[in-house]
């Protein structure tokens, strides 16, 4: 099976990459009469993460003054998070938000699901140690505390980061974890949820695509429709969401940021996080998909949705660049 490339809308600033440059840029536009607003979101915007990390490094060195906290001592609200969140390196960011979705008042369970479904074996790793060095304490605990039940196994299964990596598809394997599910569910009274919990959470992408099609030829159903006759709650939402980010990720995240926005009100949090977390990634294609299925551009609905320095940073990380 080929391999899928992803195209990001934030691109690395390549030759145009001067951390002292972007660093005197953004030191002015702190320290001087007044913000400048549009020259902070031109460096944060026009360079990668780990640009992004240079700039912090190469700021210290110039000023002995630590970029995070000028921008915390001179912006506010939502465009100062945003800033903040940009800075922060890529798989910190992620055990940040898991962090943001388990503590507080009640647990965001689909923030949860949203963050662990796609991630690589070697993200995964990463997260769970950023998560340790900086909470100083294991993610998988944290999620074990916070949730339970057939949800709980479900995230601890995907926490392991023990997804195949295999890219061969076997076809004799291919029809046997069909039929395993088939049996698991709509063939017998009550649902064996650990058949369902081992073969999404361990088999490989290619080989799960061809599970889904061969279900279909034993059920006559799309395994996303014996997902919601067998299961319900946090645990159906699981299951579908490693269903679609398996099936198409595209889509899946083009309608996570769809529900973002539609409706009274804008979930600028979890929008923040999806942006940030993909414009390097994959962002361009989700766009062209929200646009296909939504018939309006990502730039576009979130510019009718947020307003000031706030939706300018935002659109702009999600417009392509040049």
């Amino acid at each position: 099976m080929a391999l899928v490339y992803f195209e990001g809308t934030v691109k690395p600033a390549a030759g145009n990459h001067d951390p002292e440059d972007a660093s005197r840029r953004l030191h002015k536009a702190i320290q001087g009469l007044g913000t400048d607003e549009d020259a902070i979101i031109d460096v944060l915007a026009g360079h990668i993460n780990y640009e992004r990390q240079e700039i912090k490094k190469m700021y210290k060195t110039m000023y002995g003054q630590d970029l995070v906290d000028d921008i915390k001592g001179d912006l506010s609200g939502l465009f100062e998070k945003l800033c903040l969140y940009l800075l922060m390196p890529s798989r910190l960011f992620d055990a940040f938000c898991l962090h943001q979705a388990i503590e507080g008042l009640g647990t965001d369970e689909e923030r949860l699901i949203e963050i662990l479904c796609n991630k690589t074996n070697v993200e995964m790793e990463s997260i769970k140690e950023e998560y340790k060095k900086y909470y100083k304490k294991s993610l998988e605990d944290d999620v074990r505390k916070d949730t339970s039940g057939h949800f709980q196994h479900i995230l601890i299964s995907l926490l392991q980061g023990n997804r195949s990596q295999e890219q061969e598809v076997d076809e004799s394997k291919v029809v046997k974890d069909a039929k395993d599910l088939y049996e698991a569910g709509e063939n017998r009274i009550g649902t064996n949820t650990s058949v369902f919990n081992t073969i999404l959470a361990s088999r490989s992408p290619p080989h799960l695509q061809a599970v889904f099609e061969q279900y279909r030829k034993l059920s006559q159903q799309d395994i996303e429709g014996a997902i919601k006759d067998e299961t319900s709650g946090n645990l159906c939402k699981a299951f579908l969401a490693v269903v679609r980010c398996i099936k198409d990720p595209l889509e899946y995240y083009a309608d996570c940021i769809h529900k973002c926005i539609k409706g009274l009100g804008t979930n600028d949090q979890r929008l923040m996080e999806l942006v940030v977390a993909h414009c390097e990634i994959d962002l361009k294609d989700i766009g062209d998909v929200y646009l296909k299925k939504y018939g309006e551009s990502l730039a576009l609905a979130i510019k009718g949705d947020t307003s000031g320095d706030y939706g300018k940073l935002l659109v702009k990380l999600v417009t392509p660049s040049k």
